[in-house]
């Protein structure tokens, strides 16, 4: 099956407020995510991974940090061909309007879109966590001859308010779509047919009474056109499928591995910890479908009487005589000695800061980049560039749920310290 008639067109995020304050500065998919990519990246070296080079991608808010990643890091040489190409939001004769949902920014964009010479549009999210290779995806699309193929996961009832749930027939057509159902008589009304459900949990291996949306789709290019015409159409889960049921042929297409939406603060919290684990639900070590980012030249990670328990430790790191537990650390990341984290993901340093800095903020009692001797932390994230000083207690004794302060928030239990934050030593949280 050639692939050079599908485009692939990946939606960069809005606003990110679940996952605020890591969105006070950069979008959603820009998040670093397990100690050496962005989120971005899982979406886009699936595209890859599945021979996919036609790859736009709709960027709007705080895009800067995400239009520099994806500059500086997908590059196709000249006899592979293809490209990785940033469409930002911008005034047009058509719509002086920024992006108003998911359908919205694909609308604005439909001039690059009707006028190519691709039969299929891919649409993919920029901020889910999974392996998928988009050729199976493809296929199933073409091979039902539908207008519109709809990735889903499948579910037991207990999760259905969290997703847009379809309803499907033997043939897994979809016949209705309702977006977050939460009574039980909605939902024991999109239950899958009893005999298709039996062999979907056989060849899943897991409960599967709902089929869910994942936020990809397939579309054929002309139908794509034709249903973004009505332009208070905004959105795809709450506007546009349920549209394109009545009056086209939409199909769902079962997907079996882990998926996990990490658009939270909690779920993203819990899938980077996740990642530590002997038996992580997503493994980056594989060769045959690697997760590309920027390369950079660093050091080697250099460690000193240290303990580490179950941690993921980048490149370009200095850990002295502390303990870790449970811990992504990211690039740059140091930690002096004395130091103890637990369950703490620390996204490092974009720099090192240099010896006349360094010289300067000790002339002025100001905490080095890093996370200072003596230091405790515990449940938490700790954004990018923090000076942290010496003896500092960041650990929610309290069990707050939410706050804002001057030097940090929490949110759903968890502290987060903002990019470029300095506390003092001492401290205590």
């Amino acid at each position: 099956m050639s692939l050079s008639n599908v485009l692939c067109v990946i939606l960069g995020g809005g606003r990110g407020t679940r996952l605020y304050p890591l969105t006070k500065l950069r979008s959603k998919p820009a998040v670093p995510l397990a100690g050496k990519y962005r989120i971005i990246d899982i979406t886009i070296s699936n595209a890859i991974n599945s021979n996919l080079r036609n790859i736009f991608v709709l960027t709007q808010f705080n895009s800067a940090s995400l239009n520099k990643h994806i500059t500086q890091t997908y590059s196709f040489d000249t006899f592979t061909g293809g490209s990785v190409e940033i469409l930002a939001a911008e005034q047009t004769p058509e719509s002086s309007n920024w992006y108003q949902g998911t359908a919205d920014a694909i609308r604005q964009q439909l001039r690059r879109i009707a006028k190519s010479r691709y039969d299929h549009v891919l649409i993919l999210s920029g901020d889910h966590l999974y392996r998928m290779d988009y050729r199976n995806f493809i296929r199933h699309h073409i091979l039902s001859n539908a207008d519109l193929t709809v990735g889903s996961i499948p579910i037991t009832d207990d999760q259905a308010s969290a997703f847009g749930i379809m309803a499907i027939d033997r043939t897994m057509k979809i016949n209705r779509f309702v977006e977050k159902p939460s009574s039980k008589q909605i939902i024991d009304s999109l239950h899958i047919p009893a005999d298709l459900q039996r062999n979907l949990e056989k060849r899943f291996g897991k409960q599967a009474s709902l089929l869910a949306s994942m936020g990809i789709y397939v579309f054929k290019r002309d139908v794509l056109v034709e249903l973004l015409q009505d332009e208070a159409k905004i959105d795809f889960g709450k506007h546009i499928i349920p549209d394109a049921i009545q009056r086209k042929n939409v199909y769902g297409y079962p997907f079996a591995g882990y998926w996990e939406d990490i658009g939270s603060i909690r779920s993203f919290f819990e899938a980077n910890l996740q990642l530590v684990e002997p038996t992580p639900n997503f493994y980056f070590y594989q060769d045959d479908w690697p997760i590309y980012t920027r390369s950079r030249v660093l050091p080697a990670t250099r460690t000193y009487a240290s303990s580490l328990d179950r941690c993921i430790i980048t490149e370009g790191c200095l850990i002295n005589r502390a303990q870790l537990s449970q811990c992504v650390i990211g690039l740059r990341s140091i930690i002096q000695q004395g130091a103890r984290l637990e369950r703490v993901v620390y996204m490092g340093s974009d720099l090192y800061e240099r010896n006349e800095d360094l010289e300067a903020k000790d002339k002025q009692n100001v905490p080095r980049m890093g996370i200072g001797a003596g230091t405790v932390i515990r449940n938490a994230i700790i954004d990018k560039n923090v000076c942290i000083g010496e003896n500092v207690r960041i650990e929610n004794r309290d069990n707050i749920e939410d706050c804002d302060k001057d030097l940090y928030c929490i949110r759903e239990g968890i502290v987060i310290v903002p990019k470029n934050t300095v506390i003092p030593s001492g401290t205590v949280i």
